[in-house]
């Protein structure tokens, strides 16, 4: 099952869309949004499945083409998102090109920060920076969205609240982050608005590639019509999404509508290239002693999905340019 949210209001209209996202049929007759749809999962599941069924067979009533630039993300705001950096192989080339030693803890502790998601946007909406020079970069990401989750629970009890699976860009302004950190108290100026693919999946549309946990194909990340990378997400994840998703819930509850973020995806040593422009320079900087890749600027283009065995998009593609912000002129 695929589902999605028209652009409508702030939270969307839920939709169920067909499985070579070609088509789609409302669903808010079920539940409105998707967020409503994940705080009563067990008693609209069905009736979502059958709306899918309907549509795969051609029975559903009102059906219209899909159209993934009149779809937010597909919650178009959450109560929580929390992402990791579960590829700690990425942390430790970022910190090996800048001369610093990765902490042992990293291997067996996730790094996990609290994200702005009071405002996601969609796989075709315009990533607004103010400023070039705050170093624009992509970062290619598999999240998952889950149902409420109790204090407390397992890696392995929390792979059942993993209700859908999706991509990210969760866009990164670098050179604001030294400043930041240097304060020792997270992201926050240097994380703008992150967008989602057109549709979240259930796990099962994944197949084999989806082992409850982990999701084994590759991230493709296309800058400007040229490949940057596609390392298997799969390969190299520390820590999975049970185990994230367990980090988080270590101390409270978490509620139905979560998303929990692998950070950028990475696999050490592959020739399949990067999920981000850090790493590409971070490569660099170890082979030639400076980066030579700028980071992005105003008119490029971001491409980011993931293909199926047959080479079907699965999730839709992020499909983004960035162009500049101006700020509203004082009066």
């Amino acid at each position: 099952m695929k589902l999605a949210s028209l652009k409508s209001g702030r939270d969307g209209q839920l939709i169920v869309v067909s499985r070579d996202l070609s088509r789609a049929v409302g669903a808010y007759d079920i539940a409105p949004t998707l967020q409503l749809a994940l705080e009563n999962w067990a008693q609209v599941e069905p009736d979502l499945k059958a709306r899918a069924e309907a549509l795969e067979a051609g029975n559903a009533d009102g059906e219209f083409p899909f159209d993934p630039s009149a779809v937010a993300a597909p919650l178009p705001r959450s109560f929580h998102w929390a992402d990791g950096s579960a590829y700690v192989t990425h942390v430790e080339l970022v910190r090996k090109a800048r001369g610093a030693e990765l902490p042992e803890s990293f291997w067996t502790d996730p790094l996990m920060y609290m994200g702005a998601s009071d405002a996601f946007i969609g796989p075709t909406d315009d990533i607004q920076v103010e400023n070039e020079e705050w170093g624009i970069d992509f970062e290619a990401e598999v999240v998952v969205f889950t149902d409420d989750v109790p204090a407390g629970t397992t890696p392995q009890q929390a792979r059942e609240h993993i209700k859908l699976v999706a991509l990210c860009n969760d866009v990164s302004l670098r050179n604001l982050i030294p400043a930041e950190l240097a304060k020792q108290f997270g992201f926050y100026q240097s994380k703008p608005q992150t967008s989602f693919t057109p549709v979240a999946v259930t796990p099962d549309e994944l197949g084999d590639a989806w082992d409850g946990a982990k999701l084994h194909l590759p991230m493709l990340s296309t800058l400007n019509d040229t490949r940057v990378g596609a390392p298997n997400a799969g390969v190299d994840m520390t820590f999975d999404f049970g185990q994230l998703i367990a980090h988080a819930a270590k101390s409270r509850a978490l509620t139905a509508g979560t998303v929990i973020g692998s950070g950028t995806v990475a696999n050490q040593g592959s020739a399949d290239g990067s999920s981000c422009l850090a790493e590409v320079r971070c490569l660099e900087t170890i082979a030639d002693g400076k980066p030579s890749t700028p980071f992005m600027s105003f008119g490029d283009r971001i491409e980011i999905e993931m293909q199926d065995a047959n080479g079907a998009s699965i999730f839709g593609k992020i499909d983004q340019v960035v162009v500049q912000y101006h700020p509203p002129k004082a009066d």
